[in-house]
């Protein structure tokens, strides 16, 4: 609309026959709730912790973690110098200060050297159980069940088991029973242990993610919970680890999902509890929650896998389905759902 040239009245100025565009006519707002779940904080949790920095990037932090160290000793050389120079009785004091830290950290390098000789100490054990079962040799069954007894001898849980596996050791002729009766009299007990760490570090990674509404704090949940349950099967199975140690670990397990291909979301049970399951229909966030929760049961059990001093022969492997059902079971319903 404007004025005519007098700039007396208004002029109206058609723009066209086209129609104004209505609301009704505009499309729909997409459904979030329809989309399946697909577990973006496990799989965020997964791709952190697989990852494996570059060469360069390891001798980029290596350097800077040597100036940092070499920086810090030297400022704390002068100060404490300094002091000494300034007032004697405060900086010997700084010094011994000084002193208790460096014992300290020493302390802790100590601790994580031997929890990396555990960690061997379960790998040499189911190297010396492969290499009697390539061979058939009794006698290297019986080293390899030797080295198993030592590691679990004095652990009060075990005075059962290793009484009963000592009673029966006589009876089996080939290396396979040997390993066998190892397994189900030794490990049998333990794997119901690290079996409830994984229910519990399942239920704790599905109930955060089906409750907190914040962006990243179901991944830092998720990885959270998973150190911490890939720390406690290690103990279980007599490894218990350190800090980097942990973290070496998770590697392992890692690799070994990646290795037998049970990272995907869409295969056996992940998929039929996601795409069909009643809990994901009525919430997508409760169904984001379960499939969390499954994969989280998943990286457990191949923590069991890589921790295990024996592989799962005359034991079954536990199912992740039955894992993630008990796990589940009073958080979301029944578990995986009324379908």
């Amino acid at each position: 609309m404007t004025r005519d040239s007098t700039g007396k009245r208004p002029v109206l100025i058609e723009l066209g026959a086209a129609e104004a565009a209505k609301p009704a006519d505009a499309p729909a707002v997409p459904d979030l709730s329809d989309l399946p779940a697909t577990g973006e904080a496990m799989g965020a949790a997964m791709r952190f912790a697989s990852r494996r920095p570059s060469r360069v990037a390891r001798w980029f932090w290596s350097l800077v973690g040597a100036l940092l160290v070499a920086i810090v000793s030297v400022a704390a050389w002068d100060f404490a110098v300094s002091m000494i120079a300034r007032v004697p009785v405060l900086g010997y004091a700084v010094v011994g200060l000084m002193g208790g830290l460096v014992a300290l950290l020493l302390v802790m390098a100590l601790r994580e050297l031997a929890a990396f000789g555990r960690l061997k100490r379960l790998d040499s054990i189911r190297q010396a159980s492969a290499a009697a079962v390539a061979t058939a040799s009794l006698s290297e069954a019986r080293g390899a069940m030797g080295q198993l007894l030592r590691l679990y001898k004095g652990r009060s849980e075990m005075d059962w088991a290793l009484a009963r596996y000592v009673e029966r050791a006589g009876e089996p002729l080939d290396a396979d029973a040997l390993l066998a009766l190892g397994e189900r009299e030794l490990l049998q007990p333990l794997d119901a242990l690290a079996l409830g760490e994984v229910e519990a570090a399942a239920r704790q990674v599905a109930t955060v993610t089906a409750l907190v509404p914040l962006a990243l704090a179901d991944v830092a949940a998720a990885l959270t919970a998973n150190l911490r349950m890939i720390r406690r099967i290690a103990e279980v199975y007599g490894g218990r680890s350190g800090a980097l140690g942990n973290w070496r670990l998770l590697k392992a397990v890692m690799t070994h999902l990646v290795a037998t291909g049970a990272v995907a979301v869409g295969d056996d049970m992940i998929s039929s509890l996601a795409g069909g399951g009643v809990i994901a229909k009525l919430s997508r966030r409760f169904g984001e929650g379960v499939i969390n929760g499954a994969l989280t049961a998943r990286v457990g059990i191949a923590a069991m896998d890589v921790c295990r001093p024996l592989p799962f022969v005359s034991v079954p492997r536990p199912s992740v389905s039955a894992t993630v059902g008990r796990a589940l079971k009073g958080v979301f319903g029944a578990g995986k759902g009324k379908s």
